[in-house]
């Protein structure tokens, strides 16, 4: 058997933002992230215990370009990070208090409990509760 890649690992998470201050205080000041590092005007790197997040503005960086067929780079699509959270009715009555834009209301099925809260350039957070079933 030939050996393409000895060493894959998860290295992030990458989301295209429209403006990286909105997003930075999104990520910080609602959801608790860290900011580890933030260059102007359009990168940042944040994480939150294991996750790391890459924030790219469109046209910055190596992420932000065009891809080859001329199709901008664009925020947004159901792809989504998933938080765990514990009591997920209050964190979601707090959130609405900083006036958080979800995307839907609080769903719930065989795994637990879920919500999706919008950051500022519409990419998608995946807010979870889960049940006994839903549990690791």
């Amino acid at each position: 058997m030939e050996k393409h890649n000895e060493h894959v690992a998860f290295y992030g998470v990458r989301y295209i933002v429209n403006d990286i201050d909105a997003a930075v205080s999104f990520y910080k000041d609602l959801l608790g992230f860290t900011v580890n590092m933030q260059v102007a005007p359009g990168f940042a790197m944040l994480s939150k215990d294991s996750l790391h997040l890459y924030l790219n503005k469109p046209g910055f960086g190596g992420a932000g370009q065009p891809m080859p067929d001329g199709t901008p780079v664009a925020p947004g699509g159901w792809s989504r990070i998933q938080l765990e959270v514990s009591n997920l009715e209050e964190y979601i009555a707090a959130l609405k208090t900083k006036n958080a834009d979800f995307r839907n209301e609080l769903t719930a099925g065989a795994g637990g409990k879920q919500i999706l809260l919008r950051d500022p350039s519409g990419n998608l957070v995946e807010l979870f509760e889960p049940n006994e079933q839903g549990k690791r």
